[in-house]
């Protein structure tokens, strides 16, 4: 069973200790991220281990997945030659993923870290005098929740390793949530087999192009970028605490609970300008796969075309997770940015069929511009200069 903090809520007995909760040292208190991230993703209860058996058959699906999207792709699928697979819970793949955005949620928290408090806090409130600096204080709880409620969130939706288009794991172990998968095609009446097999497709694409060096370092680029830019807005923090009460632990979850109170709104200008080459990217991504996975899908999965539709569908249909993951590392993976993409990849395999598709992500070079997504012959063009 899966490890489910029992208790009063998501941060269980957390809250009931102050001085622990408020003495945890760096800018993200782990502990209440992870308390969260758990707790959310299994809505409180215990969740059974994955089947065997519905290992064994994703393990199968995956391996035939990988064969046919390594010769669609003409690319190496991983780093050291084979894929493996890795059934989880919801709760698993919740404390998995947010050990994978360690690095950049740190980054993050410490851009926001160095702002300073818009407003003291009254002279003589109860808040002073129990936390003194409140925003200093608090920053590293209120971004640990945040953090993990959002990735519970993702964790409560996720079927594999690439629900959204994160970082490549450091492993060539791809995650699977069989849970969810029986779920949503029970949900939608399709196959289950259908289902693992278009995710098996989706995720062993994605790990192809993610894997590539220059592509890895480009998106952390991106996310590197962005989360740097980040500016704290304390005013919004002030506002947010104004009703949390010292002496009521539940308070503080009934505050930073929502992964949209505090940090969903904060992008700034410097954001937005750093977005038009990230969704750029994004767009790329986006196409690419779906051309890949939709080409090796329509021969390897039975009801291809309505597995396909509810699955891209529900990717566009956000749930609060992915709008602040989103917002907080940039990856806005909505509609317009879908779009772009498919318009891409169709401009290029009208004028250069996918021999030409096939140079896309030979190197860093070769990655197009936000003006070449818009206009795929600038691409072709260049690249053929460029050889």
């Amino acid at each position: 069973m899966s490890d489910v903090p029992q208790g009063g809520g998501p941060l269980g007995d957390l809250l009931r200790d102050l001085a622990r909760l408020f003495s945890a040292q760096g800018p993200i208190n782990w502990e209440v991220a992870r308390q969260l991230a758990i707790w959310v993703a299994a809505e409180g209860q215990s969740e059974a281990n994955p089947e065997p058996m519905a290992r064994m058959r994703t393990e199968e699906l995956l391996r035939v997945a990988d064969m046919h999207v390594a010769e669609a792709t003409g690319m190496a699928t991983s780093r050291r030659g084979w894929l493996g697979l890795k059934p989880v819970t919801r709760a698993e793949w919740a404390t998995t993923t947010l050990g994978s955005l360690k690095d950049v949620l740190t980054q993050l928290a410490s851009s926001l870290g160095g702002a300073a408090p818009s407003a003291e806090a009254p002279p003589g409130s109860s808040m002073d005098q129990l936390l003194g600096n409140l925003p200093q204080v608090i920053a590293p709880v209120l971004i640990g929740a945040q953090a993990g409620t959002m990735v519970g969130h993702l964790a409560s939706r996720a079927m594999g390793q690439y629900d959204m288009p994160l970082p490549a794991p450091s492993t060539d172990e791809l995650l699977s949530v069989p849970a969810a998968v029986d779920s949503f095609a029970a949900e939608w009446a399709l196959s289950p087999d259908d289902v693992r097999m278009y995710v098996c497709l989706r995720d062993v694409v994605h790990h192809a192009v993610l894997t590539r060096p220059h592509v890895a370092a480009m998106l952390e680029e991106h996310m590197s970028a962005y989360t740097k830019a980040f500016e704290a807005q304390m005013g919004a923090l002030e506002d947010r605490l104004a009703d949390l009460d010292p002496t009521d632990p539940f308070s503080f979850q009934r505050s930073l609970g929502d992964p949209e109170a505090l940090l969903g709104d904060m992008q700034n200008d410097e954001q937005r300008r750093l977005l038009v080459p990230f969704r750029a990217f994004l767009s790329a991504l986006a196409g690419y796969t779906d051309f890949i996975t939709d080409k090796v899908g329509r021969r390897l999965v039975g009801a291809y075309a309505l597995v396909s539709e509810a699955l891209k569908r529900r990717r566009v249909e956000e749930g609060p997770g992915q709008r602040v993951l989103g917002k907080l590392l940039g990856i806005e993976l909505d509609q317009a940015v879908v779009d772009k993409g498919h318009a891409f990849v169709n401009g290029v395999l009208e004028r250069a069929g996918e021999e030409g598709l096939s140079r896309l992500w030979g190197s860093a070079k070769t990655l197009p511009t936000p003006p070449e997504v818009d206009a795929p012959g600038l691409w072709l063009a260049r690249i053929d200069i460029s050889d």
